[in-house]
């Protein structure tokens, strides 16, 4: 969430200048007291949802507009910082979203943690979808269409998941592995 605060403060910030506005005016037009805005505007303070509808209607903006990151956009990401995206039902299998779905862009990219001894299956993503996957730590054992695929530590995979797929970790270590998924 740290980056879209930060595309909201660099936007918020953008707009603002580009129709030569203060934060009076901005305060004015949206009902946001100034100094949020400047909160906002650096950072420091997490913009509600409700406070992101009053600046698209204040401002008469997409609410995309204020959250997406520039293409050229420089974007760090730090594990510690992330809550998990997704936790399996025996808390063993974890998923973290580095970079999620952006409207403009055909990729999201995940780190995963599976602990030693398990496994977790996963659904089928629908046509032209593809994993790109790496295996940083451990073992990952792969069943993708009745086969089987071991994939050792700092080797990668490439499959489509237009069907179910199980990730499963046989060894005493954890895995950790990231996963580029792709559309067309």
């Amino acid at each position: 969430m740290e980056y879209i605060t930060q595309n909201v403060a660099r936007n918020l910030k953008r707009i603002r200048k580009n129709k030569e506005m203060s934060l009076d005016d901005v305060s004015k037009q949206t009902g946001i007291s100034k100094s949020m805005l400047g909160q906002i505007e650096r950072g420091v303070s997490v913009p509600t949802v409700e406070t992101l509808g009053k600046l698209v209607s204040g401002l008469r903006v997409s609410f995309n507009s204020l959250i997406s990151s520039e293409k050229n956009d420089i974007i760090t990401v730090n594990k510690k910082d992330l809550a998990p995206s997704y936790i399996s039902e025996d808390a063993r299998y974890k998923a973290y979203e580095y970079f999620p779905y952006e409207e403009d862009r055909t990729f999201e990219v995940y780190m995963m943690d599976l602990e030693a001894h398990s496994g977790y299956l996963s659904e089928g993503h629908g046509d032209n979808t593809y994993e790109f996957l790496t295996v940083f730590t451990g073992t990952l054992t792969l069943k993708v269409d009745g086969k089987t695929y071991e994939i050792e530590a700092e080797n990668s995979i490439r499959f489509p998941t237009n069907s179910s797929h199980e990730y499963v970790n046989n060894g005493d270590v954890i895995v950790k592995f990231s996963v580029t998924f792709t559309w067309d």
